[in-house]
């Protein structure tokens, strides 16, 4: 496996002895069937979970709600359920891997977090987080223009007749080969 491309669980394997802060991203689905003003409450307490443990928050975007790409199941209280929306979120922050170990295993125990990942992130892409739900929002956009930018000026050129003498010529040739 490239150096540059290492999972998150390979990561945390080889670094743990370092006690040098990394950066980190932690992305995060919140379950559908959290009321819709909880959603912050779960995230604040997230962002609490990274503070306590040493985690230093440097970036963020707080959940929304979106339709998932493909259906994700979660084993909760004693049944498989499937999930098709969920609210997505993620928290970019600076800690030493021993934090960042500790701060996944405790959202592991979160039952109000379909699922999550913590990625360490390389200089480029802490420097231009991407933003998630700006870009789901600008593809949805609709744009007005105005009639004439939509409709193409019909007005026949000179170059426009004289096509058109000669189709109307070839066909009356046509018609008098058929008779």
């Amino acid at each position: 496996m490239a150096d540059n491309i290492m999972p998150a669980v390979e990561v945390e394997e080889v670094e743990l002895d370092s006690k040098e802060p990394q950066s980190y991203e932690l992305a995060f689905h919140v379950l559908p069937t959290i009321a819709e003003g909880e959603v912050d409450t779960i995230f604040e307490a997230t962002k609490d979970l990274i503070k306590k443990e040493g985690g230093e928050i440097f970036d963020e975007e707080s959940p929304e709600r979106f339709e998932l790409a493909y259906e994700v199941m979660k084993h909760l209280e004693g049944k498989n359920r499937r999930f098709k929306s969920a609210y997505f979120g993620w928290v970019r922050f600076k800690a030493v891997p021993q934090d960042t170990v500790r701060i996944n295993a405790e959202i592991d125990h979160n039952t109000s977090i379909l699922r999550h990942l913590i990625i360490k992130l390389t200089r480029l892409e802490e420097e231009n987080p991407f933003r998630f739900h700006d870009a789901i929002r600008d593809l949805k956009t609709v744009t007005t223009i105005d009639e004439s930018e939509a409709i193409p000026d019909l007005s026949a050129t000179s170059d426009d007749v004289e096509v058109e003498e000669v189709a109307e010529e070839a066909e009356v040739a046509l018609d008098e080969k058929e008779v």
